[in-house]
């Protein structure tokens, strides 16, 4: 029973580069899942950090013809972007060059979803992958964020089955997880980086070894 909540981790990965796949790695892709993204649809991403620079990985292998359209602030994150194939790229508040099919939120920003359906197509599905919002949701109007049947998903939690087809995925892609590494000392430089939005991707803590010489690595 307990081998049923344990995944392998392909051997292709570093220690480091592991760190955020299991969490940051793992919810995206049931977020792009949950977004049913079809060939030849616009997807937005709205934020670029741990999860949304996976994400766009795996929707540059499944669907090469895509346009991707990343919306963060910040040069570093949207040169990221641009560098593992964005389409466009803009800060929050842009307007992308077509309305979107497809979006998915990976901001703590309440704003974010009223900026995400503004820009949706008709029939349009936005996908929230956000642990919590530290920012109320502004007032929505009818006719210009939800008319047209445009669609809002949550993401609650992942499953074993994601993990189980993520993990091989990754693997088989080339995965290239970008990634800062902190000691603990570091631990609130690490976390001021997150909240001013210049942790370049995923975070990890590496921890010296202990007495039975294992070694630890949790994601911010």
């Amino acid at each position: 029973m307990g081998g049923d909540f344990a995944y392998p981790i392909p051997a292709v990965f570093t220690d480091l580069q592991a760190a955020p796949l299991l969490c940051a790695g793992v919810i995206g892709y049931r977020a792009l899942r949950l977004s049913d993204l079809a060939d030849g649809q616009t997807v937005g991403l709205f934020g670029f950090g741990a999860s949304a620079h996976i994400v766009i990985q795996i929707l540059r292998y499944r669907f090469p013809d895509n346009p991707v359209f990343v919306f963060t602030r910040g040069p570093h994150h949207q040169e990221l972007a641009r560098q593992l194939g964005a389409t466009w790229t803009g800060a929050p508040g842009e307007v992308p060059p077509t309305p979107l099919d497809r979006a998915i939120d990976f901001t703590p920003v309440g704003q974010t979803l009223r900026t995400a359906l503004s820009v949706l197509s008709p029939g349009g599905r936005l996908v929230i992958n956000a642990i919590r919002k530290t920012t109320a949701v502004p007032e929505l109007t009818y006719e210009e964020h939800l008319w047209h049947e445009k669609e809002i998903k949550s993401v609650a939690n992942v499953t074993r089955r994601d993990a189980l087809d993520f993990l091989p995925l990754a693997a088989r892609i080339s995965l290239c997880p970008s990634v800062q590494e902190f000691v603990p000392e570091q631990v609130n430089d690490a976390l001021l980086l997150l909240k001013r939005g210049k942790l370049e991707a995923a975070g990890a803590l590496r921890f010296a070894k202990d007495a039975a010489g294992s070694t630890g690595e949790p994601p911010l």
